[in-house]
Order: structure tokens, then sequence, then C-alpha cells
């Protein structure tokens, strides 16, 4: 089937995901369905264990060996779990391609920068060593890399995080995929250079008309810069809409405490912040309905019946909840304190 521009460039229909564990299988994916644009950007998040990054792993073929997925994962209309390796590598790291946390690990230490960032390009495009390494500079160089001709001759060891990280980004870019996955670009960063990091991702999207999937377990990372919204919890999807409106007014009482747990700039000196009480399910085990229902104040008799089913609460905004919060909403109630 071949998709036209008015089709989503990438959709994860059904998609469950299981790794193998000493205790068992553990669920980290369970029936999640979600969709992004031609140049669309979608921020993914959701505490640690939510389920985001082995979803992303998944659609790149990066999950361990004790692991399987079901469902479909369509990119430009054909089904990725249904492709043999030859196609795949054809799009992975060439249409689509994945920017992760550490880029320590991630580049290669004993290669040179120039090398990393040209290989995917002769390999991928077809392109000669000169027009390969001219390219190159010119992605260090729109990524702000200072001195592109100095730093295509260094180790990775021989640059800052921050620089290390723009490289990275380059590398991704190198083959002009069309959607690129940032996991956690910025979480091992300082406050600045995060800024810059995630500044950054938003105009090249924007500039290049690239699809953006943004994974952070930090709201304040996809706020301002996604166009929509998916919040993830212990492997299913809660909620997912625009972003501005997933952010003033969220319907699941998942997102709507992690929104009250976030300090904001008018939050009275020394009040204790709100956060979640309880921990995450267990992952080998999770309760047969809402896996939110243990934590949830507002839970019922019918939350513990599984599901509950993504339901529409608006315009391009659907909410997996048996009581969604209404709006004007009432103040958090339940849950801990915490001073600090």
């Amino acid at each position: 089937m071949q998709s036209t521009m008015n089709d989503p460039i990438l959709e994860v229909r059904g998609l469950r995901a299981h790794i193998g564990a000493p205790r068992g299988v553990v669920r980290a994916v369970d029936d999640v369905s979600l969709t992004i644009g031609h140049g669309q950007s979608l921020g993914i998040v959701g505490e640690s264990g939510s389920g985001k990054s082995v979803m992303a792993k998944a659609i790149m073929g990066m999950l361990p060996r004790r692991s399987g997925c079901s469902g479909q994962i369509l990119f430009r209309g054909r089904d990725m779990l249904a492709l043999p390796n030859k196609e795949l590598r054809k799009i992975w790291g060439a249409q689509i391609a994945m920017v992760l946390q550490d880029p320590g690990r991630s580049l290669n230490p004993v290669v040179r920068v120039e090398r990393q960032l040209t290989e995917g390009m002769r390999r991928h495009l077809g392109v000669g060593r000169a027009e390969a390494r001219s390219r190159a500079v010119a992605l260090l160089k729109e990524v702000g890399v200072p001195d592109p001709e100095r730093r295509m001759r260094n180790y990775p060891h021989e640059l800052s995080g921050g620089m290390r990280q723009r490289v990275m980004i380059a590398t991704a870019l190198a083959c002009e995929p069309e959607l690129l996955i940032a996991d956690e670009p910025t979480t091992a960063l300082d406050m600045t250079v995060q800024r810059q990091i995630l500044d950054l991702l938003r105009r090249i999207q924007r500039d290049r008309g690239t699809a953006l999937m943004l994974i952070s377990h930090d709201l304040a990372v996809v706020a301002g810069r996604t166009d929509r919204t998916a919040v993830m919890y212990a492997g299913r999807l809660a909620e997912v809409g625009a972003t501005r409106t997933v952010f003033a007014a969220p319907r699941h009482r998942y997102t709507h405490a992690l929104l009250g747990a976030v300090p904001t700039i008018d939050h009275p000196r020394h009040t204790p912040l709100r956060l979640i009480s309880g921990t995450l399910p267990d992952p080998v085990d999770p309760p047969p309905g809402c896996r939110f229902g243990p934590r949830c104040t507002a839970a019922r008799t019918e939350c513990g019946v599984p599901g509950p089913a993504m339901t529409s609460v608006g315009d391009d905004h659907g909410v997996a909840c048996c009581v969604p919060v209404s709006f004007p909403a009432a103040p958090l109630s339940g849950g801990e304190s915490h001073g600090g």
C-alpha cells in the first residue's frame, strides 16, 4: 500500500511489546495505538517505566533478544513488523533516525566524527567521499557546532557533553530522515545546554519538515515544543491530544496529577509540592483494569474492569479513564505532600 502526504507517516496500531525477565514476562507496551503526521511533532511523556522507550525501540528494531512484539507499526503505509530485514535496513537510520539519551554510548569512541557522519550518507544516499564530507561540515554548522572543520577530526571524548549530543543529532539527520525519534535526548545535560538542544530539535523539525517523536519523563520538555502529546502509564496510553489541550485541560486523573506535581513560577514559596502517592504497578502482574486505579483518589468499582478503552472527549482529544476530570477542575486532593 502506497501512502500519501495526507496519511500519517507513522501509525502504531495495537502495539504490544514484551520482554523476558527472571520473574516472568514484562508487558512493557500493552495495546498502544497512535499516529504522527508528516512534519508533525508528538511528545510521549510518563514516569520512568511507563513503556515510552520500549515503544521507541520496537519501532527501531532495537528490542533485546528475549523480547517480542505484535500489532502493527506502519511507516508510510508499510507494516515494519512484517518486512524482511533487508527492507528494514533501508528504513532504519535512513528514513527513521534516532537520537538517544547518552551520546557517549551511541557514538563510537575510537572513530573520528567525520567518519561517523559520512558513513551513513555514503551507504544510504550513494554520495561520494567529497560530497559526504561537505554535507557533514554543513550539518555540524546547522546544529551549532563551532569550527566544524576542526571538529570533524575529533574523537567523541574530545567534545563536551552538549557538543557530543549535537554531533549525535547531526548523525541522525545525515540521511535526511522523514521521522526523527529523540528518546530522553537531554537528560544527562545541564539546564542551559538542555534548553539549547531542545530548541535545536524543534527548529530543525520545523525548518526541514521532519516528523518528530520527542520522548521524556519531564512534562516541561514537551510543553511548547510539540504539536500533540501522548501520556503513557504502565505500558498503556492514558491520554492523547493537542499539547495545548492536554496541558490546559487534562482529562485523565494521571495527567492531572502529573501536572499538579510540576512546580511553577507562581508556586508559593515554602509550600510543599504535591506528589503522586504509590508506585507503578508490577509490570509482570499488572491489575486487570485501569493501571492507575490503585493510585487514583477517584477510583470506582468499574475501574477494576478490564480496560478502559480510549474515548473521545473533544476534537483530537482522547482519554482512557472511567472517571475523567471535569473542567473547571477541582483542586487536587489525596496524594502525598513533599517539602523541599
